[in-house]
């Protein structure tokens, strides 16, 4: 046997090894498993799977504070999304062995172009299997009410966005019923979230219209859940028509492609129910402006209908017939017609318009 180390110089070996062996960093691309945030340090579970998503390899990583304050916000501004398990990141780390700590794996950089084209990737692949499924335009055969007032709405109950919506609606003077599903509108349970309240919805679907989701307000601008196949499949496949206002300016996510109505915020919801009532209530106004002159030119024409058949009443009438100098013969009381009729003796009368003769043959 050989001399035994000390713990000390096994460390150093290992410390020398490292440092001889190893370039100063490695980028290295791994997707996020979990990510939590304590005083300032993010501390990430990296791990790669296999294609059959079984784990091949799983590593943990740390991101100081002085490193992270920095990383996540530039990550935002260009990926749009913050980091979050589920993430494919490509990562710079340095690789450190510390005689107390052990060994450490520390991100000293990401780069966000990585991850902008990795979610494209998803993304188009989601939106090639719905189609594919025949999913994807699935919700737009279905019939939006002209009067869409009976309405389920998926929000967190305390967004901003939800009492904009709803204090349109009440401005507007049109009556809509509204019931509120609240639910988690970002983050990694999201999607679960949402899904939970399609299904509260669809379980008693004949109470409702129409769906509406809506996300509004909040600094961070977070759609990666609206782009999940298994949410946005489940939404597809809702007996309602679904309308989607999710507090976006320039993306579609695919929640949008799938959606009967795809507008971009909750007040633009707002606007669009509030419009649609607007118009049918225009349209029954004109209809009843129509009926309205229709049942007054028929009025119309009858009262000049019966006024030209009281004048031909009137033209018609005995008392007309005898001012022009025609008479009324009356032979024994019965009108007279035919002269050869009349026999000796018969009552004779004649009606005229001033009077009347009487004799007899």
């Amino acid at each position: 046997m050989n001399t035994p180390l000390r713990l000390s110089e096994l460390t150093e070996i290992i410390q020398s090894a490292l440092v001889t062996q190893l370039d100063t960093s490695f980028w290295v691309t791994a997707e996020v498993s979990s990510l939590s945030v304590k005083g300032g340090h993010a501390y990430f579970d990296l791990v790669e799977k296999s294609p059959t998503g079984l784990l091949s390899a799983k590593l943990r990583a740390t991101c100081w504070a002085n490193t992270w304050g920095m990383l996540h916000l530039f990550f935002e501004q260009e990926t749009g999304s913050a980091i979050q398990p589920g993430m494919t990141l490509l990562v710079e780390v340095e690789v450190d062995f510390h005689a107390v700590y052990g060994l450490s794996v520390n991100i000293v950089s990401i780069d966000p172009t990585y991850t902008v084209g990795d979610l494209a990737r998803q993304r188009q692949e989601t939106i090639n299997r719905l189609d594919a499924e025949g999913l994807l335009t699935l919700n737009h055969a279905l019939i939006l009410p002209t009067i869409t007032k009976r309405i389920a709405v998926i929000s967190a109950a305390d967004a901003a966005g939800y009492e904009d919506f709803c204090h349109q609606l009440k401005e507007s003077g049109f009556c809509f019923n509204t019931t509120l599903y609240s639910a988690i509108m970002q983050g990694e349970r999201a999607a679960a979230a949402i899904m939970a309240a399609l299904d509260a919805i669809v379980s008693q679907w004949e109470d409702f219209d129409a769906v509406v989701i809506i996300r509004g307000g909040g600094a961070t601008t977070d759609l990666t859940a609206f782009d999940d196949y298994a949410l946005c499949a489940h939404a597809a496949q809702s007996p309602l028509p679904l309308i989607t206002g999710i507090g976006h300016t320039k993306d579609v996510s695919v929640l949008d492609l799938v959606a009967h109505t795809a507008l971009k915020t909750p007040t633009a919801v707002a606007s669009f129910l509030v419009d649609a009532r607007m118009a049918e209530w225009n349209r029954v106004v004109e209809l009843r402006r129509r009926l309205r002159q229709t049942a007054e030119r028929q009025i119309l024409i009858r009262r000049h209908r019966l006024e030209l058949l009281g004048q031909s009443l009137q033209m018609l009438s005995p008392a007309r017939i005898f001012e022009r100098g025609y008479s009324l013969t009356l032979c024994n009381g019965h009108v007279l017609r035919d002269a050869d009729s009349v026999q000796s003796g018969d009552e004779i009368t004649v009606h005229l318009h001033h009077g009347s003769l009487r004799f007899t043959r």
